[in-house]
């Protein structure tokens, strides 16, 4: 289960602890925003994309939506989002708990400027019910990151 994946994963910088676990459903921004009890704009959705045959995950506000022409300006090709069984086999993680911890090596992570509002986000562990809060500077570090992109709007 890739719930067990990031506990594990987690395990390595002694927060494993800090992994929040639901009864209900956290799969959609505002499920978890209502399991976390936060607003929607504080969920860090992570999205997948193929660039250049190559995986990509980007982290995102929950409020945000990709801007195809600053997509494109950013990986140089139109936005292609990964199918839900290319997401599980070529991430690590299935819908709705798609998060950048515990993922396939060849995956590259991108956050988005959207985030850098918040003092800290809750992104999803692997399930579909769970989630961690994270402060910025938390994410960058545990995300392993490439580097920050803007690539959304309607968040402003």
């Amino acid at each position: 289960m890739a719930i067990e994946i990031v506990r594990e994963y987690f395990k390595n910088f002694g927060i494993e602890n800090r992994i929040l676990e639901f009864t209900e459903s956290s799969a959609t921004v505002e499920l978890a925003a209502m399991a976390v009890g936060c607003e929607p704009k504080r969920i860090a959705k992570s999205l997948t994309f193929m660039v250049d045959n190559n995986p990509v995950l980007v982290v995102t506000a929950g409020d945000a939506k990709v801007d195809n022409s600053k997509y494109k300006a950013v990986f140089n090709t139109k936005a292609k989002m990964l199918t839900p069984e290319e997401v599980d086999s070529m991430i690590g993680h299935s819908i709705g708990g798609v998060c950048p911890f515990g993922i396939k090596e060849n995956v590259t992570v991108y956050l988005d400027v959207s985030l850098q509002r918040f003092d800290t986000v809750y992104p999803a562990c692997g399930s579909s019910n769970s989630a961690i809060e994270l402060t910025i500077k938390e994410l960058e570090k545990y995300s392993n990151y490439s580097s920050w992109v803007d690539i959304c709007k309607n968040w402003e």
